[in-house]
């Protein structure tokens, strides 16, 4: 889906935990959007979106949870 489809004015975009501190590598997703999560760079602020399907986004995470390394 295209982010062109969708009002993103009232997005509440949330950058990931994992992005550091200095501005590098940062993902944001507004998860206030019924059955799909906008996601986007935070240094691209107001830049394009990726609309991915709620589901989809839910086992992304899961596979990357079980992915990362353990601390």
């Amino acid at each position: 889906m295209a982010s062109a489809d969708f009002d993103l004015s009232g997005a509440y975009w949330r950058k990931s935990t994992y992005s550091n501190a200095s501005g590098g590598d940062c993902v944001e997703v507004a998860d206030n959007f019924t059955g799909v999560v906008p996601v986007r760079d935070s240094k691209v602020e107001g830049g394009p979106a990726l609309i991915v399907a709620a589901g989809a986004w839910a086992s992304f995470i899961e596979a990357a949870k079980r992915a990362a390394p353990r601390s």
